[in-house]
């Protein structure tokens, strides 16, 4: 996931980002950033998060799992924002999503 630092909305950005870094997909165990399940981050409204994600399927057995763990670990740091999750199919998750740290992560397991 790309952060523009020129935007206002950088440090809660980064500090979104790095709280879900700390989520793992119990399959891979890789976090959900560098698995690429997170597409977008919208910080816009000062009142809500809006997540737009991924799982690696419809059929994830760890997905409720995986979407409670980001609603959660969000409302933890930003108790005065409202997140929603926007959980799309389109497009549809594919391991070329996993970013070069995922990969090396994959590698050194």
């Amino acid at each position: 996931m790309k952060i523009d630092l020129t935007k206002s909305d950088t440090f809660e950005r980064l500090k979104a980002v790095q709280a879900l870094m700390l989520i793992m997909d119990p399959e891979l165990g890789i976090n959900i950033v560098d698995m690429g399940l997170i597409y977008d981050l919208d910080l816009n409204d000062p009142g809500r998060i809006t997540v737009t994600m991924t799982l690696s399927s419809a059929y994830c057995p760890m997905g409720d799992a995986i979407v409670n763990g980001v609603e959660n670990t969000l409302q933890c740091i930003f108790p005065h924002k409202v997140v929603h999750i926007d959980l799309v199919w389109d497009p549809i998750w594919t391991p070329d999503r996993i970013t070069e740290e995922g990969k090396r992560l994959l590698n050194n397991e």
